[in-house]
């Protein structure tokens, strides 16, 4: 059993991907890594496949694409490690710092997120950034947790604790579910500070206000749901 199960979901990332997936592979911890394409149409695509066979690296090429949810819930179905994390397949996260979060976890926690926004907040437009604190806030009202970012992409999670979720986002809700779920079932969230470089939408940045509007009822329906 790896120590770490790293999940990558990957959707037309060609500039970054390469970059971001040697900076994991350097990772000084026992691990494995699980590559997941979501149908990518710039030469992506064909980068992952050339990974199958490689030693750590899992390569799972979606048919369809079902949105990085889904991709993550794949990943997180597959995942063989002792604990597992999503990392991001563009360069706005440092994965150097996951090592951090699993000392963390280590020392004595189920769940660790890195936080965006414990010290110098980002840089990023101030409608972004209101919606952001919203969500937040919400979440804090609505389970009773005192999180400062529900949306890191860095959630590391006993990997048993994550395949006991039953998870069923398949957009960028999922990262909000995620802590809904894991509040729900009255697990403590330790947070760390960590490093986070953000890009535009014209350098690749994906997330519209759309997906506040998923985030917002995630957060609704989440706290009320039985299943």
């Amino acid at each position: 059993m790896p120590k770490l199960s790293i999940l990558i979901p990957v959707y037309n990332e060609v500039q970054t991907f390469p970059v971001l997936l040697e900076r994991v592979v350097a990772l000084d911890v026992e691990k494995e890594v699980i590559v997941v394409d979501n149908v990518s149409t710039d030469g992506t695509r064909e980068l992952v496949a050339a990974l199958d066979g490689r030693p750590g690296i899992r390569v799972v090429l979606q048919e369809v694409n079902l949105g990085k949810g889904n991709s993550v819930r794949t990943g997180i179905g597959l995942a063989a490690g002792e604990y597992v994390v999503v990392q991001d397949a563009d360069l706005e996260y440092e994965p150097a710092e996951i090592l951090d979060l699993l000392a963390r976890a280590e020392a004595g926690a189920d769940a660790v997120f890195g936080s965006r926004l414990l010290g110098r907040k980002p840089d990023v437009p101030w409608h972004h950034a209101l919606g952001r604190d919203a969500l937040n806030l919400l979440f804090r009202v609505l389970y009773g947790a005192r999180l400062t970012d529900v949306a890191t992409c860095y959630k590391l999670l006993r990997t048993e604790l994550a395949q006991s979720l039953t998870l069923k986002s398949v957009g960028f809700d999922l990262d909000y579910e995620i802590a809904c779920r894991l509040r729900r079932a009255g697990v403590t969230i330790v947070e760390l500070p960590i490093t986070y470089r953000p890009r535009t939408i014209a350098e690749g940045k994906k997330l519209r206000w759309t997906d506040g509007m998923r985030a917002l009822k995630a957060l609704l329906r989440f706290r009320f749901d039985r299943a």
